[in-house]
């Protein structure tokens, strides 16, 4: 994963898939999630739900979508900072990438996503206010230990997350980063 600009702009000029005749119809978007570890090693996840599915919540990492002309790590930064209010934070490697389908709010997509690792010493976290509408669906913020990751029988993405925590804590960063 290079640093230098973003070559697919995401959200102006979303990408269209068809996998087969009347299928539904997939946005294409590339994105940057943060694998945040504080000083105890707990990684940090946050709290989103579907306005589409009331009711139905899930654990992420911080991250989001890459803006045409952005780098990787800049969008990594910019997320970090829109929705934990966190900027100082020492940032490493990519450690994984992956492609996930989804859907939000009543769309489809299938994002190719890379993991990037960072650690803070700040654990006070100000979750977004809903100044941009997906950070409006927010609804908390917390730090995991390995152990309650893995023994957790809420929804945590990316399925392997638990994994790659261990992995990352005991041997380093991976090169080159794995596959989710």
């Amino acid at each position: 994963m290079e640093d230098g600009p973003a070559p697919v702009p995401v959200r102006r000029r979303a990408q269209r898939l068809r996998t087969e005749p009347n299928q539904v119809v997939a946005e294409q978007r590339r994105a940057v999630r943060v694998l945040l570890l504080d000083p105890e090693d707990r990684v940090l996840l946050l709290r989103g739900t579907d306005p589409a599915e009331p009711g139905t919540t899930w654990w992420i990492t911080p991250g989001g979508g890459i803006e045409p002309g952005e780098s990787p790590l800049e969008a990594a930064r910019r997320e970090l900072a829109e929705e934990t209010g966190l900027t100082d934070v020492d940032w490493g490697p990519p450690v994984a990438y992956g492609t996930v389908e989804f859907s939000f709010r009543g769309r489809e997509y299938r994002q190719e996503q890379w993991f990037r690792l960072a650690r803070t010493t700040r654990t006070s976290v100000s979750l977004a206010d809903g100044g941009a509408d997906e950070h409006a669906l927010l609804l908390t913020a917390r730090w995991w230990t390995l152990g309650e990751l893995r023994a957790t029988s809420e929804t945590v993405h990316p399925r392997g997350l638990a994994e790659l925590v261990a992995r990352v804590l005991t041997d380093g960063p991976p090169e080159p980063p794995v596959r989710l």
